[in-house]
Formats: C-alpha cells, sequence, structure tokens
C-alpha cells in the first residue's frame, strides 16, 4: 500500500477514537450529573437514547448527501460537530438555568458528528488499497475499543489527580482529539467506495434482498449486545457491585473494552484463518453466559468477569457483520453502510435504554435490568443460523 492511504487508515482509526469518545465519556459522568444536578437516573437514560437516536437519523439522512458533498466534506463536518458538542457539554450545564436542556443540547450535537463519523469511516477503510478487507475492518474497529479504555484510563488518572468536580476540564481536554483528527482528514488523500467503472445498487434494490435485512437484524442485535452492558459497566460497578468510582471505571469499562479489543485485534490478525460465522456465532453464546454472570451471581469478582466476557464476546459483531454483508450484497456501496449503521444504532440505542427503563421500573435494580436485555444476544444466534442457511441455500 502507498504510504499517503497509510496516513488515511491513521485518520480513520483516530475517527473511531472520536466515536469512543462520543459514545463512552458520559456514561462515566453519570452519578456524577446525577448528584450535581439531581437528575434521576431515567433522564440520564434518556440522553444515552437521545445520543444513539440521533445518531440514527443521521445514518438515515446521510445517504442523501454524503456521495453529493463527497467523504472529505463530510468527515470536516463531522468532526466539527463532535468537537463543538463536546466543548457544550463542558460549558452549558453550568450555564444555562436548566443544566438538563444543557446536557441534551450537547449530547445533541456531538451526536450529529458521531452518526456521521459511524457511516464514512468504515466505507473509507473498504475503499484503500488493503489487501485483506475484513482483517483491515476489524482492525479499524478495534480502534474504537482503545479508544474506550483510553478514555476510562486517562479520565481516571485525571480525577484520581484532580479531582471529579474538574470534569468541565476534562471535557474540553477531549474535544481536542476531533479538532486536531478534523485537520488530518483535510489532507490525506479519499477514494470512492464504488469505482468509476461499476454501479452502486439502488435502495430499491437494496430492500429487495433478503440477506440485507438479515443483516440489518444482525446489526440491531451486535449493537444492543456490546451497550446494554457497556453504558451502564461503570454504573453498574459502582452501583450493583458496591465498588469504588475509581475501581467501578477501571474493572467495568475499561475490562470490558480491552477484551473487545482483544476480540477485534485477534481476528484482524488471524481473521485469515478463521471461519468468520462459526467465530461470530461462538461469540453469540459467550455473550449469553456473560448476561447470565453479570444479572445472577452477587460475586462482584464473578459481576465483573462477566463484564470482561461481554467485551469479548461482542468484539466480532459489528465489524464482522459490516464483513459479511460487504461479501454477500455486491455493490452496496455507502446506503449499505449507512443502513447497517443506522440498524446498529438502533440496536445501541435500544439496549441500555431497556436496561435503563427495567432497572428504573425495579427500583434501580441494574442485575434485572441487564438480564432482561439477553434477548438481544439470543436472537443474534438465531440470525447467525438463519445468515447461514440463506447463503447455503444462494450456493
Amino acid at each position: 500500500m502507498k504510504e499517503n492511504y497509510n496516513k488515511t487508515l491513521v485518520a480513520c482509526f483516530m475517527g473511531y477514537v472520536v466515536q469512543a469518545i462520543i459514545n463512552n465519556l458520559l456514561p462515566l459522568l453519570f452519578l456524577t450529573l446525577h448528584k450535581t444536578y439531581d437528575i434521576p437516573l431515567a433522564q440520564i437514560t434518556l440522553l444515552i437514547t437521545l445520543n444513539f437516536g440521533l445518531q440514527l437519523l443521521v445514518d438515515l439522512v446521510s445517504i442523501s448527501f454524503v456521495d453529493k458533498i463527497g467523504y472529505r466534506a463530510s468527515m470536516l463536518i463531522a468532526h466539527g460537530f463532535a468537537a463543538a458538542g463536546l466543548v457544550f457539554l463542558a460549558i452549558l450545564p453550568q450555564l444555562l438555568d436548566n443544566s438538563f436542556l444543557g446536557l441534551l443540547i450537547a449530547v445533541s450535537t456531538y451526536a450529529i458528528g458521531g452518526g456521521l463519523l459511524e457511516v464514512l469511516v468504515s466505507p473509507i477503510v473498504e475503499a484503500c488499497p488493503t489487501d485483506n478487507k475484513a482483517k483491515a475492518m476489524s482492525l479499524l474497529h478495534s480502534f474504537y475499543c482503545w479508544g474506550c479504555v483510553a478514555v476510562v484510563l486517562l479520565s481516571t488518572l485525571f480525577f484520581t489527580i484532580f479531582g471529579t468536580e474538574n470534569w468541565r476540564i476534562l471535557v474540553a481536554l477531549w474535544a481536542l482529539v476531533p479538532l486536531i483528527n478534523g485537520i488530518l482528514f483535510a489532507t490525506v488523500p479519499i477514494n470512492h467506495l464504488i469505482e468509476e467503472n461499476e454501479k452502486a445498487l439502488t435502495i430499491k434494490e437494496l430492500f429487495k434482498k433478503k440477506v440485507f435485512w438479515l443483516m440489518m437484524i444482525l446489526m440491531v442485535c451486535a449493537g444492543a449486545c456490546e451497550q446494554a452492558v457497556s453504558q451502564w459497566a461503570s454504573t453498574f460497578a459502582e452501583k450493583g457491585l458496591g465498588v469504588s468510582k475509581s475501581i467501578g471505571d477501571l474493572t467495568g469499562p475499561a475490562f470490558f473494552s480491552i477484551l473487545m479489543g482483544t476480540s477485534r485485534a485477534i481476528y484482524g490478525k488471524h481473521g485469515h484463518k478463521l471461519d468468520l460465522n462459526k467465530f461470530m456465532l461462538y461469540s453469540g453464546f459467550l455473550c449469553v453466559i456473560s448476561y447470565l454472570m453479570i444479572s445472577l451471581t452477587s460475586s462482584p469478582i464473578l459481576g465483573l468477569l462477566g463484564c470482561g466476557f461481554c467485551g469479548l464476546s461482542v468484539g466480532i459483531l459489528w465489524p464482522g457483520t459490516f464483513s459479511m454483508s460487504t461479501v454477500n450484497i455486491k455493490g452496496g456501496g455507502t446506503a449499505m453502510f449507512a443502513f447497517l449503521a443506522l440498524a446498529g444504532d438502533v440496536g445501541c440505542a435500544g439496549g441500555p435504554t431497556v436496561v435503563g427503563f427495567v432497572s428504573d421500573f425495579f427500583n434501580d435494580n441494574l442485575k434485572i435490568g441487564i438480564l432482561s436485555a439477553i434477548v438481544f444476544p439470543i436472537a443474534l444466534i438465531i440470525c447467525i443460523v438463519l445468515a447461514k442457511n440463506l447463503k447455503t441455500k444462494q450456493n
């Protein structure tokens, strides 16, 4: 690969680090916001739903303009909204009389950037002249995990040194990441996913394919399996297992993200030797086991191990579905990636929302909330089996 496309890949990898900041910084502040502004957990849940819900809407709307204005302009817009939203998060809750309104504005702003990033990063990497697309895709998505780990570790270090009361300064510092990466995207070379001599499928043609709808359902389940635990891992560790915030952040979301990244890195290195369908199927079963460990055990150690095993199990699901879709749907183009991202965001919003509302119904019992979300990995296993059977029939 030419050296300049290595810079493009670096920018894309950092794009997923930005996505990790957007999705995982605020959950570390849930209890801090709850105590500082007296915001109920049910309202905190709405921030998760708003974030992924708006990303979902952007996924859908982007289909109409990304190809028209180009990948580069869209990437600059995405990073601009991400940086602005984080700055708003640092200043608006304190500036406005209604702190929750300030949070809503901030989350809405960076969610727009997050939605665009989700649509753009994968097809840009897919269009780069790499030798193995599936391995490159898995490696790309592993950077989301390393970004999650960095957010947790560096934020925990900041809180330990400067205290949680200075969380606004931390948020402002994280805003520098999308700002710098946006500058990088202004200069790197970017290919288009569909070559000049190829014809992309229309939305109508996509909708006619059974395998497309199966991939959509699989993406919903993948997003829900991942975020139902990820978004609540820190709060679960603190509230459900009775550990301190620092220990909760390190052993909850950090442990989850490290093992999720490890799973993706393993496939990124050895993917050509592994059967993707079997890898995803076994991951689905491990996800079910991890949910049971988290929700049914009274042991803090087993509960935290369950969080880690969940991260290991969901690692391949999102990038694996992208790779399966690319192989099974030729000419899907930007529209296919946008719809898959949309489906993933439906799951990302639905999973933690189910956990939050069920927990709230049972007097903030997060264990029961997480147990209720076990329906998602079960549905995912069914979808993987159906996808394999459909491919066998087509062959």
